[in-house]
């Protein structure tokens, strides 16, 4: 009876491995720390707390280095002959906390120019409180990719989430901020409480969290009850619904276009890379990694929605009135709908694939495609920026004859829109979408890579409609205005980012090499 009680004992005592976990505890830290620090430096020097987070998440993603040489797990439990950890750091969760802390930083950047153009006026942001909640947002997408079992899973997932609808409805006195602000609110808590029905119900029936633990019981038919097997299903099910909340798939994609107008522009754009980041990374590990043997139910459910939010993205991008107010920034978002379809292409590839190694590689192609529409989109997000610091109003007309303003700006934007198309010279793009249309046909979904070749096609119009608009003659005579220094590293760290990729694709799919399995 001793023995047994101190063998329980030993396999509750955690070892934490600090170097592991330093990624998401650095941001945090620096965090409570730029909080802190808010009380106490006065209102001429509050750029100094952007510094702060800038160096924060800086020093977060070079904290990724020293874990590249092993794959690293902590929070593990050891009792009752199993090893199961809630916690590890290999070569998937370093690629997504690379992309997810490298999104933040691009968008701490874009932030501290909107701080400082707002401060004085009538929606001023507060610093203190608006760095905190980036970082503390920043913080929870870089745990979720490490995340291991369903319960680390959802409080990162909330961590991520709950800051960042404090961010876009920061603004006080703002109507459409609130308003945004309240429909993803309302969206994202529906999306928790479906998600953690369904997690209750598969622990009910497998009677573990842990994500392995929970893929060993279902694939080896552990679940043997009729009832028990009703409930997993139903919980696999649930818990799924919860995510394609997350990632904006259709008919869960409503509260895009509105949040990302209301919200202040560097949140939209930290929104459409590091949010959409977070969902789909929890989408991959429910799936692939805990319920691989529920593969013939996700995979056609997820082929379907995948063709669904792509049509319906594109469709709704078409649509947009180039004179109306923040059509460019609703073009945008109905374009990160778009591409959400596409991201979901090699998610439901890998529950065709006939084994792990092709499962593995259908989810490097999302990957891939993940670190190249974050690139450009939040590339093509700082020459929004840019444009409306002097058009407020952010309409796609607004953009006409940019070139002749700001010629560097115009080329850049044009590089990130054709990426975006897939068109040369943005050849990472072009790259990026034959791994998904090729994931696609291996799986023999051949149907949808024929809806995916479609929407590309439709995808082209507005790109190129855009891009077309930029180098035409401009209306009035061109007025040239300074570009902030942190707004101006913005633009050049993902053109240079985007042309570096384009010369090198390998080095994507390098990373696409995910060591999931």
């Amino acid at each position: 009876m001793a023995a047994e009680s101190a063998s329980s004992a030993a396999s509750l005592v955690q070892s934490v491995d600090w170097l592991a976990i330093a990624p998401p505890t650095i941001a945090a830290v620096v965090g409570l720390v730029v909080l802190v620090a808010d009380l106490f430096v006065g209102d001429g020097k509050k750029a100094l707390l952007g510094w702060i987070s800038v160096a924060g998440l800086a020093a977060a993603a070079l904290s990724l280095l020293p874990l590249l040489d092993d794959d690293r797990s902590t929070f593990c439990l050891t009792g009752g002959g199993t090893h199961a950890c809630s916690y590890t750091a290999d070569r998937f969760t370093l690629v997504i906390q690379l992309l997810v802390l490298g999104g933040a930083l691009l968008a701490a950047l874009l932030s501290m120019s909107t701080l400082k153009d707002e401060k004085g006026t009538k929606g001023e942001l507060p610093a203190g409180e608006f760095w905190f909640l980036l970082l503390s947002s920043a913080a929870g997408a870089a745990l979720l990719p490490a995340s291991r079992d369903l319960a680390t899973l959802i409080v990162a997932l909330e961590v991520a989430s709950l800051p960042a609808f404090a961010l876009v409805g920061l603004r006080h006195g703002d109507k459409r901020s609130s308003e945004a602000a309240l429909k993803f609110f309302l969206s994202s808590v529906t999306a928790t409480a479906v998600s953690l029905l369904g997690v209750s119900f598969v622990y009910a029936a497998t009677g573990t969290l842990h994500l392995t633990e929970i893929a060993t019981k279902l694939q080896g038919d552990q679940v043997t009850d009729g009832q028990l097997h009703t409930l997993a299903q139903t919980g696999v099910a649930l818990t799924l619904v919860g995510f394609a909340f997350k990632v904006a798939a259709v008919p869960f994609h409503f509260w895009v276009p509105d949040t990302y107008v209301g919200a202040p522009l560097p949140v939209a754009a930290y929104l459409s890379v590091v949010g959409k980041a977070v969902g789909f990374t929890g989408l991959i590990l429910v799936t692939v990694v805990a319920f691989p043997s529920y593969a013939d139910v996700w995979g056609p459910v997820l082929a379907v929605l995948a063709a669904l939010t792509m049509t319906a993205g594109n469709v709704a991008a078409l649509r947009q009135q180039t004179t109306r107010a923040y059509s460019a920034v609703r073009l945008l978002a109905w374009s990160s709908v778009g591409q959400a379809g596409y991201l979901l292409v090699p998610i439901a590839a890998a529950g065709y694939a006939d084994n792990e190694a092709g499962a593995e590689k259908a989810i490097g192609s999302t990957v891939a495609y993940a670190l190249m529409y974050a690139a450009v989109n939040l590339g093509a997000f700082a020459v929004a920026a840019l444009v409306g610091r002097t058009q407020r109003l952010n309409r796609v007309s607004d953009y006409r004859g940019l070139y002749a303003r700001s010629p560097l700006a115009a080329l850049v934007l044009a590089f990130f829109l054709l990426c975006l198309a897939g068109l040369p010279p943005g050849i990472i793009g072009l790259f990026a979408k034959v791994t998904v249309f090729s994931a696609a046909v291996d799986a023999g979904l051949g149907w949808l890579a024929v809806v995916m070749a479609a929407n590309v096609v439709i995808a082209l119009y507005y790109y190129l409609q855009w891009t077309a608009l930029l180098f035409r003659t401009p209306e009035g005579e061109p007025i040239r205005h300074r570009v902030p220094a942190p707004l101006t590293a913005a633009i050049a760290l993902t053109a240079v980012l985007g042309v570096a990729l384009s010369g090198a694709p390998q080095l994507v799919l390098r990373f696409s090499d995910t060591g999931l399995f």
